[in-house]
């Protein structure tokens, strides 16, 4: 006869929930997480997307070559080896001997981009790489006559995903007109959905135009006829316009007038991170971007706006009164701090006079104007360049899944600089951050992140260096997990 049997119902209960295990819920930032290295060695991932076949696609940066994954083995397949595709060798692997000490492009091969029928009758791929290097054939490191600056060449390429062989074919050129440089390529890649046509977005630093090598080169974030320091958009696959560079460029976008323009926002320093959530039917675009000595920037990317740099940087706070956003000791460049970045006399005045400005919904380490000041009179007097607070933010992922507890709408912002992924908890109408909370904490630089299907799972990429000297530079200090893909798995 059964224990509980001839029991009142009230009592029958009691005793179920009495010898029920009770499980604790979890607090935020304390999840449970189970940690796996599913493979080492990559050359400096780049991107790393977690694909409509359940397996993990990555770029290696420097070895320009795009991997699929078995995140339950480890094993690695070539899809694609682009290195043939560029002009110039791997400086990072040539003596400075040989190469005059000629500098790697930021990134080389960077952002990729599944279209979301790559399985089901549109097998596209979307690469972006530095494609050729303007000072190849120069002296020494290849400077520019003109400004002294490293010009290299980027470009955008839809392939075609062969699922029998497992490689990337059939390359087309989306876009061969934009600049590149060893320093702010941006280099991000998404496809959104707007009004039922998917476009291809991708992100352009303003090649590091004002500071460190490039300090005389001009910066042309404000001007839209130059495509650095933008947000740009194109179609996913041509429409019928004869030309074949107006062909990619949607017939619509905000600045096109008497020619095809791929601009869709301007005022950008160098936005390394682009996701998107889907809020009541329609796509919300969020960027996040790298800031000078402080306030890195969360973004959310809308038609036609200005996001204030080089004019105003992070919130139109003022802290960068009388600065510029950026610092060098050579004299012989204009105005107070040797820089062809503009002089900011007034933050405030900036935002207003620029049209459609559009502020951050996030900026991190917001500094005030006299610490500011003094890092940059640091800089100017040739001494030991300064630490200074910043998250240096690279790849985001939205996270919708309601997989674990909290979660659900938040970005994850791999941090370069911190060694950890950040998550941003958007508040109800998607416009600012009503948490911030840590994970996953290491002595690595986090490049990018991706969720799996079920939001179980956090993958991300780290770099092959723990830190870098300057805009591109390596260091020889190990990670602990270098060139590495990790998986996170939440344990209830």
């Amino acid at each position: 006869m059964s224990l509980y049997k001839g029991l009142p119902f009230y009592l029958l209960a009691f005793c179920f929930l009495a010898t029920a295990e009770v499980v604790p819920a979890q607090e935020p930032g304390q999840e449970k997480f189970e940690k796996r290295v599913i493979a080492k060695g990559i050359s400096d991932p780049w991107e790393i997307v977690f694909g409509p076949d359940a397996h993990l696609w990555v770029t290696e940066s420097k070895e320009y070559r795009v991997l699929r994954v078995d995140p339950a083995t480890g094993n690695k397949e070539v899809l694609a080896d682009l290195s043939s595709e560029k002009t110039f060798p791997n400086y990072d692997k040539v003596s400075d001997s040989i190469d005059g000490g000629k500098p790697a492009p930021q990134g080389g091969l960077m952002g990729m981009a599944l279209h979301p029928h790559l399985l089901d009758g549109k097998p596209f791929v979307y690469l972006a790489f530095v494609y050729d290097f303007e000072g190849k054939d120069r002296p020494g490191d290849g400077q520019g006559p003109q400004d002294q600056g490293f010009h290299f060449k980027t470009k955008i390429v839809r392939y075609t995903y062969n699922v029998e062989s497992k490689k990337l074919e059939k390359p087309e050129t989306v876009c061969d007109q934009i600049s590149g440089s060893n320093d702010h390529n941006g280099g991000r890649l998404l496809i959104s959905a707007i009004n039922g046509n998917a476009y291809l977005f991708y992100s352009v630093g303003d090649m590091g135009s004002g500071q460190f090598k490039n300090a005389a080169r001009t910066n042309y974030a404000q001007d839209l006829n130059v495509y650095e320091g933008k947000m740009l958009r194109f179609n996913t696959e041509p429409d019928k316009d004869t030309d074949r560079i107006d062909s990619w460029i949607p017939d619509d976008n905000p600045f096109n007038k008497t020619k095809q323009n791929a601009v869709w926002s301007l005022g950008h320093r160098n936005a390394q991170g682009l996701a998107e959530i889907n809020v009541n039917g329609k796509p919300v675009i969020f960027s996040s971007e790298h800031g000078p000595f402080s306030d890195d920037e969360i973004n959310i990317i809308k038609r036609g706006r200005n996001y204030g740099h080089p004019l105003v940087i992070g919130f139109a706070d003022g802290n960068y009164n009388g600065l510029s956003a950026g610092v060098t000791n050579r004299d012989s460049l204009p105005g107070k701090w040797n820089t062809t970045y503009p002089f900011i006399e007034n933050e405030q005045r900036n935002a207003k006079q620029l049209k459609n400005f559009e502020p951050p919904i996030k900026s991190f380490f917001g500094t005030k104007n006299r610490r500011l000041l003094a890092f940059a009179d640091t800089i100017r007097s040739g001494k030991e360049s300064p630490e200074w607070p910043s998250l240096a933010p690279s790849g985001i992922a939205a996270y919708t899944s309601g997989a674990i507890p909290g979660w659900k709408n938040s970005l994850l912002v791999s941090s370069l600089k911190q060694g950890k992924i950040v998550r941003l908890k958007l508040n109800a109408t998607y416009t600012g951050i009503e948490e911030e909370r840590d994970y996953f904490a290491s002595k690595v630089r986090y490049r990018d992140v991706a969720v799996s299907a079920d939001g179980l799972k956090i993958y991300a990429i780290t770099d092959k260096s723990a830190v870098t000297s300057g805009p591109s530079g390596e260091n020889p200090e190990e990670s602990t997990e270098e060139g590495a893909i990790i998986e996170f798995t939440f344990k209830p």
